[in-house]
This record gives structure tokens, C-alpha cells and sequence, in this order.
């Protein structure tokens, strides 16, 4: 074993343009870590790529089970990719348990790395299995290396003194050395992030550089292996890229935000998965005034994040389903005291506990409904890892314009999942300024002037934002009905009306500001002409309308791109702002013969869309707490496409119409 890990000749190495990788072991194995120092490796090298981790859901399941099993799958590519891929070609099973959860996914062919001396009697039995699955015919038809990992391991780290118990713990450094062989990866950023990572502990240091250049040089030397691969950099845009997940663009976002408002940051928040990582990296970056509290409960957390609202800072909230649950009468709060928050939700399988580690979309009809009375409140939901930035910031100019709390939804597919992002120019950022009320606002009838907390842009119907302790500013909160204009408690049933009214009148103004729907379709009908934003304007020869929102995104658009190219007339539209929703979405809908909607739920912004606008929008929902495959939505969109035509909206009124002009 040489001391250093050397690139293999180009003789020896074959190019491909993708590969999908998934490294899949038990909880304690490391294989979340493994797969994020591969990730950055290959950001940093210049491919495109994007990232599923698989956390197991139980926090201490018996090691070597099916429900302790911890994976992570990586597409990495020369060109532009959508998704993590929709199975891998490569799977590395750290245990049987591993091999049993994951190999239904590796079509035959694929290439499976084993773990051997994890392959035992003992192991066999806590995967459920009764024989050895290397010899009953389970891996006919796969490509399979066996790699005694954990001994290779030991042996590498014994001049280091480690216990062997310690030892093997560096066994996932083994993996990824043999698999940063095998692709090519350059080794000298792993071995740097080795030695400051572990900088403080100098044994486990170099038992982990020890084991890494171990697996390396075991790719190099055996001849277990043809020959390594390599996967070219992606042609990027220019600038300046980092590796992104969605749960660290949204904190990133909540930073940017604070500074382009020039308030004050404060995230009020109780620990829960997925969203824990927002607290987490939030509570870094107190140089840009930013604020954390882990409080004791949800309701804790929203209050407190309220109150700040109420103080005059930038004010966020973030939790998952069952936090939203408990939240739900404080956002009603904001909703009638009329402050801007933004709560962000990382959606996850439900209901109750349900799947906390695996994701899902089933949270539209609750931040759509979920409160008691009438209740609107704006929702945007990001698309990718990287859109969660551009969408909290967006949350925040709804929320700080129009005063008023906003949900931010994302997923767990989204909150983990990676891929590259160019850092966008400050200067391009939007301005959230907004001015705080300074001096009284009302003429009274004896020209005198006094403040009304509830006197209203006139555009906006957003109502004045009063610090607390500003003189003669003074002015009552609280939860009972106000009166329009003074803001004093009122029961009168016609003001109520007037008010509920008002709260939902301000919510539909939105839509003025976020213009029209974008619409891919490249099937518009020469002469028909084009709207803003590349929407198309008239007819289209287009077959299918797929309507998507959040992290359905990539899937819809990769099994778009494929089925065009089989020529079929396939366009898409992608939805950011849930409610309101683009003003123009009726008449988009009711330009295509058919709508798909495909959702991680049983069909809520199907529901909604076909209750708004009379158009026949189908479902087709996943709950399996597993994103869609492009593979997926091929099928299901070819299905619709070869079913009989539903009546539009427009046909049937004209259906009617003539119906009554023949009466």
C-alpha cells in the first residue's frame, strides 16, 4: 500500500457521460457522510449533479436491520441533469441488510460492491434471510465485487494503535477511496477535509486518511477491477458555484433576506426532521444580526417568532407537518393582527409521525385550510434545492408588502437533496424595504390627527407597521375581532364581515405582483402569438397539459423532454405561488384538451385547480415517501395521452350554449 493515492493512467480509464451511485449501509456506518464527501468532490470537479439521501426512521434501530439501513444516491454527469436519478447503476451494501433494501432498485447488469466480511451468519439472520444471498441466485444477472472492506480497514489503521472497535468505524473511507478510484475522483480536497474534520482527534485523523487512501489504492492494484471510469466536468455558465442542499439555500435565503429588508433577523423553532438543519445553520451566523431561538414546543417557537414580527424584525418560524398542527392558532394571530412571518414547512409523510426521514407533498390543503375561520394565507413553494433561496425570499416580499404571514413550502426530498448553484450577484437581488410607521396617519373631523393601525394602503390594503414604544403610536393587539380603520375590539357583525373580506382581498391582490403563469410549450399554433413570460397567448397543437408545483419539478421536466423527443406534444407548466395563484392560470388550464397533475399526495392542487377554475384536471399521486422517477411520469403522462380526451372548460360552455340556442 503506498502512502499516497495516485490517479490511474488514461489508458485505463473509460469515459461516460453519467453514472448514478448509491452507498447504502447501516445508520452508524456513515454513509450520509460518504456520500456528501463524494458530492462535494464531484461539485468541486465541475459535474452536474444532484443527490437522494435515505435516512432510516427510527433513531436507534438494531444495527444490522432492514429499519436501521441508511443510503445515499448520487447522479453525477457531463451535461445537465434533472434528477438523482431513477435507479442506481452502482450500489455499494456496506451489510445484507443494505443489499435486501436497496437491490430492487439496481436494474440487472448493475454493478454491486460488497462489504464481504459483513456477509455472515449472523448478519444474514437480522436482514431476514435464511441463506447467503451471494450464493441462493439473489445476484444472477448483476456484475458483483466482493471487498473485504472492514479487514482492509483494520489492517490500514493498525500502525495508527486504534482499538479495532475504533478501527472499523473508518471502513465508509474505505468505500469511498475504492469508489473515488474507480471514478476518478481527485483525492487531495477528501484527504484536506480529513485532516481538518477530524483535526482534533489525530488517531481517528489517520485512521480515516489511512482507510481512504487504502480503498484507493485497493481500486488501483487489485485486479478485481477492468478499469476505472471517469465522468468530464459539465459545461456551467460562469460564476462562482457552490454545492447547495435545499434546507441550507433556505437559511442562506433567510440571511439575504434580513439584509435586503435591513432588519433584523429572528427564527423562532423547535427541532424536528427535516427542518432542523435551519436552525442549525442559522445559529452560525449571528454576525448578520440574526437571532435564533430553540424553544421549548412548536407553539413556543411561533409565538415568540410573532412577537419579534410585532417588535419590528424579520420573523420565521420553521417546523414540518406535525408542527404546523400545533402552530396553526398563532398563525391565525398573525392572519388577524395583520405582521408579516413567514413559516416554512418541510413537508414530510404523515399523518401524526407517519415517515418523519422520507418525503412527501400532503401539506398544500393544510397551509391552504388549516386554521379556523377565514383564514387566507399566502404559500409559495420551491422547486429545487437551490430555488428554496430564491423562494423564501420571495415568501418574505409577500409577507413584508402586504403584511400578512406566509408559508414557505418545501420537502424532505428537497430539504437533503443537493446540487450545484451559481451564486447569484447581490446587485440582482430584489429590495424588501419597507418603511415602519412614524407618525399619526388619520385627519380627524376636528383636524386633529391621530394613528390607525388598521388604515390601509390603498393598493395594497396593507395596514401601517408601528414599532412598539413609538410615541404616540400606541395601539391595541390581540386575537378578538378589530375594527377596520381604529383597530379597537369590535363585535359587530357587519364590521366582521367587512374585515374577513378585506384579509382575503388583500391575499388575491397579490397576484398582481407575480405575474403571469410560465408555460413551457414549444406546440404553440404559428400566428397565435406569445404572452409575458414566454407563456404561450392562443391555441397549440400541445396534447397534455402536466401542471407541477415543488419538488416534482425535475421528474416532470425530464419525462417532458424524454417524450417529446418520441414526439409527443407534451407541454408543462411549474407553480411557485400556490395562493393566490397567477391570474391568467384559468385560461392557461383551459387551453389543453388534457391536465395531468402529478403530486407526492392523492391530489390536492388537483383539487384546488378543478374547484378555482371548472377544468378537468387529473391526478396522479405517489405517498410512498419516495420523490416521482422521470421513469414514473412517462408512463403516467403516455396513459393520459392515450386515454379519451376530457371536455374542456371552454367546450363545455360552448357545448351548453349551443344546447340553449337549438332550445
Amino acid at each position: 500500500m503506498t502512502d499516497t493515492a495516485d490517479a490511474a493512467t488514461a489508458s485505463e480509464i473509460e469515459d461516460i457521460s453519467h453514472v448514478v451511485i448509491r452507498f447504502a449501509g447501516d445508520s452508524g456506518d456513515g454513509m450520509q457522510l460518504t456520500g456528501d464527501r463524494f458530492t462535494s468532490v464531484s461539485a468541486a470537479f465541475g459535474n452536474d449533479l444532484a443527490t437522494l439521501p435515505d435516512y432510516p426512521a427510527e433513531i436507534r434501530a438494531p444495527a444490522g436491520t432492514l429499519a436501521g439501513v441508511s443510503a445515499f444516491q448520487i447522479h453525477i454527469s457531463d451535461h445537465d441533469i434533472l434528477t438523482p436519478g431513477d435507479h442506481p447503476n452502482v450500489l455499494v451494501a456496506m451489510n445484507p441488510a443494505a443489499l435486501v433494501a436497496n437491490l430492487a432498485d439496481l436494474p440487472r447488469g448493475g454493478t454491486v460492491i460488497l462489504n464481504a466480511d459483513a456477509f455472515d451468519e449472523r448478519a444474514y439472520a437480522k436482514a431476514g434471510l435464511a441463506l447467503d444471498p451471494r450464493q441462493d441466485g439473489t445476484l444472477d444477472g448483476y456484475a458483483v465485487y466482493e471487498v473485504p472492506m472492514t479487514s482492509l480497514t483494520l489492517k490500514a489503521c493498525e500502525p495508527t494503535g486504534a482499538k479495532p472497535r475504533d478501527a472499523e468505524r473508518s471502513k465508509n473511507f474505505f468505500a469511498l477511496g475504492l469508489i473515488s478510484w474507480m471514478y476518478t475522483r481527485p483525492t487531495e480536497s477528501t484527504l484536506a477535509w480529513i485532516a481538518k474534520r477530524f483535526g482534533a482527534k489525530p488517531m481517528v485523523a489517520e485512521a480515516n486518511r489511512r482507510s481512504f487512501i487504502a480503498g484507493y489504492n485497493f481500486g488501483e492494484t487489485t485486479e478485481l477491477f477492468d478499469h476505472a471510469f471517469e465522468v468530464h466536468p459539465a459545461p456551467l455558465a460562469p460564476g462562482t458555484y457552490t454545492n447547495i442542499s435545499g434546507n441550507t439555500a433556505l437559511a442562506w435565503g433567510i440571511i439575504a433576506a434580513g439584509q435586503l429588508a435591513n432588519l433584523p433577523v429572528f427564527l423562532g423553532s423547535y427541532p424536528i426532521t427535516p427542518a432542523s438543519d435551519i436552525l442549525h445553520e442559522l445559529s452560525k451566523h449571528k454576525n448578520f444580526g440574526v437571532r435564533t431561538l430553540q424553544a421549548e414546543d412548536e407553539i413556543a417557537g411561533v409565538a415568540a417568532a410573532l412577537g419579534a414580527a410585532f417588535a419590528g424584525q424579520l420573523a420565521f418560524t420553521t417546523t414540518s407537518g406535525p408542527g404546523i398542527d400545533l402552530k396553526a392558532e398563532t398563525i391565525g394571530l398573525a392572519v388577524s393582527l395583520e405582521l408579516p412571518l413567514v413559516i416554512i414547512d418541510i413537508q414530510r409523510g404523515g399523518p401524526s409521525t407517519g415517515l418523519p426521514t422520507k418525503t412527501e407533498q400532503a401539506d398544500l390543503l393544510h397551509a391552504m385550510y388549516g386554521r379556523h375561520g377565514e383564514c387566507p394565507v399566502p404559500i409559495v413553494a420551491a422547486r429545487t434545492p437551490s430555488h428554496c433561496f430564491e423562494a423564501v425570499i420571495e415568501g418574505v416580499r409577500i409577507a413584508l408588502k402586504y403584511r400578512t404571514p406566509v408559508f414557505v413550502l418545501s420537502d424532505g426530498y428537497l430539504a437533503n437533496g443537493s446540487e450545484p448553484w451559481r451564486l447569484p450577484d447581490v446587485a440582482d437581488l430584489p429590495s424588501l424595504a419597507v418603511p415602519f410607521a412614524t407618525e399619526a396617519n388619520h385627519l380627524n373631523a376636528d383636524g386633529t390627527t391621530t394613528f390607525w393601525p388598521y388604515e390601509r394602503d390603498e393598493k395594497t390594503l396593507a395596514r401601517p407597521w408601528a414599532i412598539p414604544g413609538t410615541p404616540g403610536l400606541e395601539h391595541r393587539i390581540g386575537g378578538i375581532e378589530k375594527a377596520d380603520g381604529t383597530g379597537n375590539i369590535s363585535y359587530d357583525p357587519v364590521n366582521h364581515e367587512h374585515m374577513v373580506k378585506l384579509r382575503a382581498a388583500k391575499v388575491a391582490g397579490i397576484a398582481a405582483t407575480i405575474g403571469p403563469t410560465a408555460v413551457d410549450d414549444p406546440y404553440t399554433v404559428a400566428g397565435a402569438g406569445a404572452g409575458p413570460g414566454g407563456r404561450t397567448a392562443g391555441r397549440t397543437e400541445a396534447e397534455i397539459l402536466v401542471l407541477g408545483w415543488g419538488s416534482t419539478w425535475g421528474a416532470i421536466t425530464a419525462a417532458a423532454g424524454v417524450l417529446r423527443g418520441r414526439g409527443r406534444k407534451v407541454a408543462t407548466a411549474h407553480l411557485v405561488h400556490l395562493n393566490p395563484f397567477p391570474s391568467d392560470l384559468g385560461d392557461v388550464l383551459r387551453r389543453y384538451p388534457r391536465v395531468l397533475v402529478p403530486e407526492m399526495n392523492l391530489g390536492q392542487l388537483s383539487r384546488l385547480v378543478r374547484a378555482e377554475f371548472l377544468v378537468d384536471a387529473r391526478s396522479y399521486g405517489k405517498v410512498q415517501g419516495l420523490p416521482f422517477t422521470a421513469a414514473e411520469l412517462e408512463t403516467a403522462i403516455n396513459a393520459a395521452l392515450d386515454a379519451v380526451p376530457a371536455v374542456s372548460a371552454v367546450s363545455a360552455v360552448s357545448a351548453v350554449s349551443a344546447v340553449g340556442g337549438a332550445r
